[in-house]
Parts: structure tokens; C-alpha cells; sequence
């Protein structure tokens, strides 16, 4: 083996430990674990599910129904939704700050998901309660 290939080897070694030691386990609750770059900045939130109620009862509630099983035709069911249980907390965090369009092709029900729920004052920490208490509710 040429020293190179050695050289090669070496650096791809290097490269997968340090990717496995970066790449990690959810930021808390269930999820995939993956968490992007972007959302790294909510790794360290922990929610708490209790204000987490409160949190979705004045904002999300309107289209996600009070038992966040959802609203035909403006929010999803939480409780049932394989795309929320396979994010991470911070991955879900991050999707909340930013909400999404009704012109997004990921967008399945044509209704715009505000950021922030369309509630400006929510800070970081509530969306982290919001997401636990959300959690508590998963099937």
C-alpha cells in the first residue's frame, strides 16, 4: 500500500469518528437524532410539557384542534404524525421559527404554517415546551 492510500485511509477513518461523534443522539425525546447545523442552536433547549400546554392552547390550538388531532383543511394531527415523531426536538424547534408556506410542496394543506405559529412573542424556550408537550401527546 502506497503511502497515500495510507495517508487516504487514514483521513476517511478520521473523518467517519469524527462525524459519529458529532452526528449524535436527539436533542431530547424522540426523533431521528439527526440534527442539522442550522439547528444545533436548539440542541440545548429542554422542554417542559406542562408550559408546553399553555403554549399550544393560545397559539396553536386554532388549527390544530385541542387535542391537537388537527383541523381538515388547516392543520395537521400531531398525535398520529410519523413526520413529527421522526424529528429531532431542535429539528422541530428550528421547523417552528420558520414555519412554512402554503406554496411549499411539503406543504399538504395548502394553508400557511405562520413561524412561530404566527405568535411573535413565543421565545425559543416556549417552542421547546410546545414540542414537549406535543411529544406527550404522540401515539
Amino acid at each position: 500500500m502506497s503511502k497515500r492510500n495510507v495517508f487516504l485511509a487514514v483521513l476517511a477513518v478520521t473523518a467517519a469518528l469524527l462525524s459519529a461523534a458529532c452526528g449524535g443522539a436527539p436533542a431530547s425525546g424522540g426523533g431521528s437524532g439527526q440534527v442539522s447545523e442550522e439547528a444545533q442552536v436548539f440542541a440545548s433547549l429542554t422542554g417542559d410539557p406542562a408550559r408546553g400546554k399553555a403554549g399550544f392552547d393560545s397559539t396553536c390550538v386554532s388549527c390544530h384542534g385541542p387535542d391537537a388531532t388537527g383541523i381538515v383543511g388547516l392543520g395537521k394531527d400531531l398525535t398520529t404524525s410519523e413526520w413529527t415523531r421522526s424529528q429531532a426536538d431542535a429539528e422541530l424547534i428550528l421547523f417552528l421559527t420558520k414555519g412554512r408556506p402554503a406554496s411549499d410542496a411539503l406543504n399538504t394543506t395548502g394553508v400557511d404554517m405562520p413561524p412561530r405559529g404566527g405568535n411573535p412573542a413565543l421565545k425559543d424556550q416556549d417552542l421547546a415546551d410546545i414540542v414537549a408537550y406535543v411529544r406527550s401527546l404522540q401515539k
